[in-house]
C-alpha cells in the first residue's frame, strides 16, 4: 500500500473512532437526562442513593438561598413526585403510608421539606401526620381555640402553624397527608382543667385512667359528656378547614389495664360511673322494672332473688322488666324458679352495660368524623384487632368495638402482634377482614423497619410479603413509625434548642 492510501485508511479509521465517541457521550447524556430515579424493574418505589443525595445537596443549596440550585431541586420535586405515583400504581401496595410526630423544633427553616423528601425517597405515597396527641394540639398557638394547649409554643412562633405547613409540603411531592388523632384519650393537660372534673370517664371504684394506665398520662373521657363532645368536635373542626387528604381516629376505646384488671368482668370494671353515661344509660330502660334493676346493678354489682321480688311487688302492672334490646325468655315465667330468674336477669344486665359503654365509643366516633364527611375528606379508625375480645363472660377491658364500626369509615388494625415471625400478624389482619363487611377499606399497620427485626418482630420487607399473600384484597399498608425509620433524626429533632 502506498503512503497516499495509508494515510487516507488511518483517516478513516481516527474518524470511525472519534464518531464512536461521540455517539457514545451523546447516548451516555440522554441516558443521565432520562434516567428516572426511581428504578423502573424494582420491587419498590424506593428513590436511588444517587438521586437521594442529588436532592439533598440541591435543597440545602436552595435554603442558603441559591436560586439555581432552587430551580433545579423543584424540578427533581416533580420528577420524583410522578415517578412516584406510575410505581405505586403498578407495585404493590398501592398505598404505603408511615405515621409521622412534628416537634416544635420542626418549625426551623427546610426540617420539613427535609423529612417530606425522605418520606418520598423511602416509597411511600401517604403520610399520617400526628395532630393531637399527649393532650397538644397541633394548631398555631396564636389561632388555638381548642382546650388543649399547642404543640409549638416557642416565644416568636405563635404564628407557625405545622399542620398546614406539613400539608402543603407533602401534597407539594405528591403524598396524600391524613391527619392522626387521639380520641377518647384527651391527655393529661384536659384532667388539670377544673371546668373539666365531670368529663372525665369513671368506673365503679372511683378511679380515673390516671391511676390505672401505667405511664400515669393517659385521660380516658366520659364518651357520653357533652362538654367532651363539644370540646372535641370544635377541635376536629379546626383540623378539618386545614384540609388534610384524610383523618383518622385512634384511641377509639377505653384504657387498657393490666394484669387481672386487663378483664372485665363485673359492672365496677366499666366505664360507667359518671353523670352523662348514667343519665343515658337510664333512659334506656323500658319500664319502671328495668329502670330499678339497672339502678340496683349499677350501684351493688348484682342484683339478688330478693331484689327481683320486691320490684315485682312495687310494679304490678308491669309485666318483665326491660330495657333497650333485652328480648325476654320464650320458656314461661311462672315455670323459672326466683334462682334461675336471678341468674337470667343478672347474665341480661352485664351484657346491657357492656354493650352501653361500647355504644358510648361508637357514637362518639360518629360524631367525631362527621366533620370530615360534610368536608368529603375520608375518615378512618384505628383499633388493636384483640380490643373487642370476649373473654369467658368478661371483656378485653379496652371495650374497643371495631367489629361494629361502619364500612363507611376505612379500618387501620394495629397488627402489632410479636411472635418473632409474620404469622401472629398475619392471624390479627386475617380476623379483622373476616370480620369486615364487603368493601370496607381495610388498611394494616405494621411496626418495624426496613431491612432488619427490632424488638423480636421481622423486618417490614418479611411483614409485607406475609400481608400481600394473604389476600388481594389488602391494597394499602401503613408502618409505624418514621421515628422507627430514622430514630437519630427523630432525636436531633426532638432535643434542638428553638429560639
Amino acid at each position: 500500500m502506498s503512503d497516499h492510501n495509508w494515510k487516507f485508511v488511518r483517516l478513516v479509521l481516527s474518524w470511525q473512532s472519534l464518531l464512536t465517541v461521540i455517539i457514545t457521550n451523546c447516548l451516555l447524556i440522554i441516558n443521565l437526562v432520562t434516567e428516572p430515579a426511581i428504578a423502573q424493574k424494582r420491587q419498590d418505589c424506593r428513590v436511588s442513593s444517587k438521586a437521594t443525595q442529588e436532592k439533598e445537596n440541591l435543597r440545602l443549596l436552595a435554603f442558603r438561598g441559591n436560586k439555581d440550585a432552587e430551580i433545579r431541586y423543584q424540578k427533581l420535586l416533580k420528577q420524583h413526585t410522578q415517578e412516584l405515583q406510575e410505581c405505586r400504581s403498578r407495585v404493590w401496595p398501592e398505598t404505603q403510608a408511615i405515621w409521622l410526630r412534628l416537634y416544635p423544633c420542626d418549625t426551623q427553616p427546610g426540617i420539613i421539606d427535609q423529612i417530606m423528601d425522605r418520606i418520598v425517597n423511602q416509597g411511600y405515597n401517604q403520610v399520617y401526620l400526628e395532630v393531637f396527641y399527649d393532650g397538644r394540639v397541633l394548631l398555631p398557638a396564636a389561632a388555638n381555640p381548642t382546650a388543649w394547649p399547642a404543640v409549638v409554643r416557642t416565644i416568636g412562633a405563635e404564628k407557625v402553624d405545622l399542620l398546614a405547613a406539613a400539608i402543603k409540603k407533602g401534597q407539594q411531592r405528591g403524598l396524600k397527608v391524613y391527619a392522626w388523632m387521639f380520641t377518647n384519650n384527651f391527655g393529661y393537660t384536659y384532667a388539670q382543667r377544673p371546668d373539666r372534673q365531670d368529663a372525665i370517664a369513671r368506673n365503679g371504684k372511683n378511679q380515673t385512667s390516671l391511676s390505672v394506665v401505667e405511664d400515669s398520662s393517659q385521660v380516658f373521657i366520659d364518651p357520653y359528656n357533652t362538654k367532651a363532645k363539644t370540646d372535641y368536635y370544635q377541635m376536629v373542626q379546626q383540623v378539618v378547614r386545614r384540609r388534610p387528604d384524610g383523618i383518622l381516629f385512634d384511641y377509639v376505646r377505653y384504657p387498657r389495664q393490666t394484669g387481672g384488671d386487663s378483664i372485665a368482668t363485673k359492672v365496677h370494671d366499666l366505664w360507667l360511673f359518671t353523670a352523662a353515661t348514667q343519665e343515658v344509660l337510664f333512659r334506656r330502660a323500658k319500664n319502671s322494672k328495668g329502670l330499678e334493676l339497672i339502678r340496683r346493678f349499677l350501684t351493688r354489682g348484682y342484683v339478688s332473688a330478693g331484689d327481683i321480688a320486691e320490684v315485682d311487688k312495687r310494679y304490678p302492672q308491669e309485666d318483665e322488666p326491660m330495657w333497650e334490646g333485652r328480648i325476654p325468655p320464650k320458656s314461661q315465667k311462672s315455670l323459672l324458679s326466683p334462682q334461675e330468674k336471678q341468674r337470667v336477669l343478672q347474665l341480661d344486665l352485664w351484657l346491657f352495660t357492656v354493650a352501653h359503654a361500647m355504644q358510648g365509643i361508637l357514637d362518639f366516633v360518629a360524631l367525631a368524623s362527621y366533620p370530615a364527611k360534610q368536608q368529603g375528606i375520608p375518615a378512618g379508625v384505628v383499633f388493636f384487632p384483640e380490643g373487642n375480645q370476649a373473654l369467658g363472660q368478661g371483656y378485653d377491658s379496652r371495650l374497643q368495638p371495631w367489629d361494629k364500626f361502619p364500612s363507611t369509615l376505612q379500618w387501620h388494625p394495629m397488627s402489632y402482634a410479636n411472635c418473632g415471625n409474620a404469622n401472629c400478624i398475619v392471624a390479627q389482619v386475617r380476623e379483622v377482614l373476616k370480620m369486615a363487611q364487603p368493601g370496607t377499606k381495610v388498611i394494616p399497620a405494621l411496626a418495624g423497619k426496613w431491612g432488619e427485626s427490632i424488638s423480636n418482630r421481622p423486618s417490614l420487607e418479611v411483614q409485607m410479603q406475609a400481608l400481600r399473600q394473604l389476600s388481594p384484597q389488602i391494597k394499602g399498608v401503613s408502618h409505624f413509625a418514621y421515628s422507627w425509620q430514622y430514630p437519630e433524626h427523630d432525636g436531633e429533632r426532638k432535643s434542638c434548642n428553638v429560639r
